[in-house]
């Protein structure tokens, strides 16, 4: 259910509504715009009198919300939600570039990308130290120790660093991590998005490849029921009967994702297409759609990584294609 409040109310009679809602047993989620104030309210509404609220002198309007997810509901909050980390912004007409290798490998090489990354005009640096791998003999990351090498990374650039976690039992070792990466196999991970969501870091939530956007969003809105609102959403690709591409990369997805919710929307066109030619394309597609940011692979030597080289670009073919992300969006503005 939302309520929305009569414009210029008093901040004492808007707390007072505040206080009372609460005390019917349902959670006041507040969203102040320029023009008005909506009140969202989580929990079991079917005890409030609608006609009541709706007859208070502050309030303008009473709706209810048929769909599950709320939090993250657009009609909850009707603005964007911009996401920040350190001097970053992602979402509300901030476009954040992260990129970086698939997964850390050595010292010399975090540091190679991040530097080569980061001229290329990247805010991020994206590098897998926990890597979930369809087969158990393959490489499945440096953990803790890649997780030092990206801190080392940060130290030499400035560029915060964006990692994935998989398990609730490895959050006192992402501490010192900037955002939070839960990825596609884990985005049902029930236990560890409440985790996440009782912590204060921003959280970037992967589509998993066989999920809907409905199932993405209510993924989000477990993180954000436990009290963390900083969740950017990211399309990565669909599994569908096409067998040339690694995935199916969504690009409807983007404007959707806008359409039904106020979080920032990312897309990540190097695990989409698992081919390196065909990550400008779908890259500058993305952008076009409205994207809020790009993650993409960047590898110093993609022949002999140990992860994913297939679809990871050079780091000058990455400089290549931030440039034309630069003019796409100047096109756009």
């Amino acid at each position: 259910m939302i309520v929305v409040l009569k414009p210029k109310v008093e901040v004492d009679k808007r707390e007072h509504l505040i206080d009372w809602l609460k005390g019917m047993g349902v959670d006041v989620h507040v969203s102040v715009g320029e023009y008005q104030t909506i009140l969202g309210l989580v929990g079991d509404t079917t005890r409030l009198d609608m006609d009541l609220i709706d007859s208070l002198d502050i309030v303008d309007s009473v709706k209810r919300i048929t769909e599950p997810f709320k939090c993250c509901n657009r009609k909850f909050h009707p603005d964007d939600t911009v996401v920040q980390v350190g001097d970053v912004k992602i979402g509300g007409g901030y476009f954040c570039m992260i990129a970086g290798p698939c997964s850390v490998e050595s010292e010399e090489q975090i540091i190679t990308v991040a530097k080569a990354v980061k001229e290329a005009g990247a805010d991020m640096l994206r590098g897998g130290a926990f890597k979930p791998r369809t087969s158990p003999y393959d490489f499945q990351g440096l953990k803790a120790d890649g997780l030092e090498l990206l801190k080392i990374a940060r130290a030499e650039t400035g560029l915060p660093i964006v990692t994935e976690i998989m398990s609730t039992a490895d959050l006192p070792l992402f501490e010192d991590v900037d955002v939070l990466q839960v990825g596609a196999r884990n985005m049902q991970n029930f236990d560890l998005l409440k985790e996440i969501g009782m912590t204060n870091k921003p959280v970037l939530l992967k589509r998993g490849l066989a999920n809907s956007l409905k199932e993405l969003l209510m993924s989000a809105e477990y993180i954000m029921a436990s009290g963390n609102e900083q969740v950017i959403l990211c399309e990565r690709g669909i599994r569908t009967f096409s067998d040339y591409t690694r995935n199916t990369l969504d690009v409807s997805a983007v404007p959707m994702l806008h359409e039904l919710s106020h979080l920032p929307v990312i897309v990540d066109p190097s695990h989409a297409t698992g081919i390196a030619r065909l990550v400008p394309p779908m890259a500058m597609a993305a952008t076009a759609a409205g994207a809020d940011g790009l993650i993409i692979e960047v590898h110093n030597d993609p022949p002999h990584a140990l992860c994913d080289g297939a679809q990871s670009l050079r780091p000058e073919e990455y400089a290549d294609l931030a440039e034309k992300i630069r003019s796409i969006r100047t096109a756009l503005a």
